[in-house]
């Protein structure tokens, strides 16, 4: 993004905050790829989707070092519930420390395995899923879920745009390929509404109809 444009949309949003600010921070000094973190601007918009919703349920499906998570969780409604679910077991003892942290220990379930062998075992339905795992996966975590999801439910995708390597319909990098054969398999599915946005690199909002 434009600096001059960045400097900007910050000075005129909420500030972060400061226990998500210090996560940022964390995640960048201890752990490979933090650019994997949400952020401040992406979080406050996921943030104000789930407010809006004020979902019973919500699922995520990759919790990297929890930003997302906990911006999710402050829009459940009373008693509610969010499942997050991350393969990789090393970052689990950090993400802990930040939910009990953020106060929301209570309200945030984290699983440890893969989200394929997860999903299936759910027995109720959630009103919000937010997918940002192993992009080879979307398509397959897409159809275990959708069955999963209210009527009136929202699933957001992250990474859709993928650094507009989806322009590049001729690439065998699996990952690209995974968000390109996600994205059309989106469009072509009629049981629900959907919209790209161009918000850090790409989220997609479905709506279950």
């Amino acid at each position: 993004m434009d600096k001059l444009l960045e400097k900007y949309l910050r000075e005129h949003s909420t500030p972060e905050d400061p226990l998500l600010e210090d996560l940022y921070r964390q995640t960048h000094i201890r752990f490979v790829n933090p650019n994997m973190s949400t952020g401040h601007f992406q979080g406050k918009f996921l943030e104000f989707i789930s407010g809006m919703i004020k979902p019973e349920f919500i699922l995520e499906i990759g919790t990297f070092t929890g930003y997302s998570a906990i911006c999710l969780a402050k829009g459940l409604k009373p008693g509610g519930k969010l499942i997050t679910i991350e393969i990789n077991d090393e970052l689990t003892e950090f993400t802990q420390s930040f939910f009990r942290k953020s106060g929301m220990e209570k309200k945030i379930v984290q699983i440890t395995g893969k989200a394929q062998d997860i999903i299936p075992q759910f027995d109720y339905k959630f009103d919000l899923v937010y997918i940002d795992g192993d992009k080879r996966e979307y398509c397959e975590y897409y159809n275990l879920l959708i069955e999963k999801v209210t009527a009136g439910g929202f699933i957001i995708a992250d990474n859709v745009l993928w650094g507009d390597k989806i322009f590049d319909t001729d690439t065998k990098d699996p990952q690209t390929r995974g968000i390109i054969e996600f994205n059309e398999m989106i469009r072509c599915d009629n049981r629900i509404e959907k919209i790209i946005l161009p918000i850090r690199d790409g989220i997609m909002i479905a709506k279950r109809i």
